[in-house]
């Protein structure tokens, strides 16, 4: 699948994009102050861009400048809507929006700053850090001022790039004063856009390189007491374990686990490194290294599975060690692909500080359920129990049309 946004083009994973769609409805939600309920039975997303959403947008900015011409603005940006996608749809509305508003830059962002407050909060807001981006390149410090406001309301983590990318040392520099703001907004926009592998942008080669660029601005986070801002700073972390993953096991044996705040972004950030196994993270967090464990009455059902349907399986879980043992039980589905390969993926089950001789009961359901973003294939699977990382029980089932 490719994503298109701000002009650049890229490939990626559908976790990944299913992450962000999160992140969107997380920001709906937040400035919207909508339960979540309220967006699942709504139309696609493009269609926050609809004639609604411009008439509004055209009577705020006509209060606030008067030649504003409101029918042409409405005629020019609705016309071409039907075959535009939700990231066009933003980029025309920031165009249309230039063609018709002064051509000083700063006179504009003046305009735009006295609108936005008097929009509905939410994903539409991305318009006026995205008409920065395109046309005020050339004031650095008239657009930071305004990304630094417009993200209030919506986000200019998308934005923010456009400049990282035009100048990098000037733009992290005032991310890392922005890691300070009262405003955890700004806070979550200073540790979100300069995230290394953003998705729906593209990545930031300097911090993938080198990761020490960000890593002021993380330190400042660390124990943010906004769950918006802890959640950007893991994520963060997390595409770092992409590339640099003895960097992150470092960073975080660097930080006070401790704290709560801190151990939740680092446990959360360093999840792809658990479900990889990797012994170093998994280490950082004193999980058990050596595991002495014995897997008993392991059942699973039904030995084959029609697409649709639900394996079940359980198993008891004793530990055989002297001490008490801090263990991660996760179990790993290797699935068949059209073309016959394995595709493995990693699901969680229980985290326990499991002493000598006791037991635990541990059971679990997986439903094949086909999906329109993922297609399930007959043939032979495989399911392993894993414990801080290792494999310590596998068996093979089928999966039938």
């Amino acid at each position: 699948m490719k994503v298109v946004l701000g002009g650049y083009q890229k490939k990626w994973f559908l976790p990944e994009i299913a992450e962000k769609i999160k992140d969107v409805f997380l920001l709906l939600t937040y400035h919207c102050h909508l339960p979540l309920f309220y967006l699942q039975p709504m139309e696609p997303l493009k269609e926050m861009f609809g004639r609604a959403y411009y008439v509004k947008l055209a009577q705020a900015v006509s209060t606030v400048y008067n030649p504003f011409p409101v029918k042409t603005f409405l005629a020019e940006v609705c016309e071409p809507l039907a075959t535009m996608s939700l990231n066009e749809r933003m980029r025309h509305t920031s165009v249309v929006l230039q063609k018709h508003l002064p051509a000083q830059y700063q006179k504009t962002i003046g305009i735009l700053n006295e609108v936005i407050p008097l929009m509905p909060g939410g994903y539409t807001n991305l318009v006026f850090p995205d008409y920065v981006s395109q046309f005020g390149t050339h004031d650095f410090k008239t657009s930071l001022k305004a990304l630094h406001y417009f993200t209030r309301f919506g986000s200019s983590e998308f934005a923010i790039r456009t400049f990282l990318k035009m100048d990098f040392d000037r733009t992290i520099q005032e991310m890392y004063r922005w890691s300070e703001d009262e405003n955890e907004h700004v806070r979550r926009l200073s540790s979100e856009g300069s995230r290394p592998r953003l998705p729906w942008s593209f990545k930031l080669d300097a911090v993938i390189q080198n990761p020490r660029h960000t890593q002021p601005i993380l330190e400042n986070l660390k124990q943010d007491e906004s769950l918006y801002v802890r959640k950007s700073v893991a994520n963060h972390i997390n595409d770092f374990s992409k590339d640099s993953p003895d960097f992150v096991v470092k960073l975080v044996k660097s930080w006070d686990t401790a704290h709560p705040l801190t151990a939740w972004i680092v446990k959360r950030g360093c999840r792809s490194l658990f479900k990889q196994g990797d012994k170093k993270s998994l280490a950082a967090f004193n999980y058990t290294k050596d595991v002495q464990v014995a897997i008993a009455n392991f059942k699973v059902t039904p030995k084959t599975v029609t697409i649709g349907g639900v394996l079940s399986f359980d198993f008891e879980i004793t530990s055989h060690k002297k001490s008490t043992q801090k263990l991660m039980v996760d179990y790993r589905i290797h699935y068949v692909k059209k073309n016959g390969s394995l595709s493995p993926k990693v699901f969680k089950l229980k985290e326990i500080d499991l002493a000598t001789g006791k037991s635990i009961h541990i059971s679990k359901k997986q439903r094949f359920q086909d999906f329109t973003t993922r297609k399930h294939a007959a043939g032979k699977h495989r399911l392993e129990i894993m414990v801080n990382g290792e494999v310590v029980k596998s068996v093979a089932f089928q999966v039938r049309d």
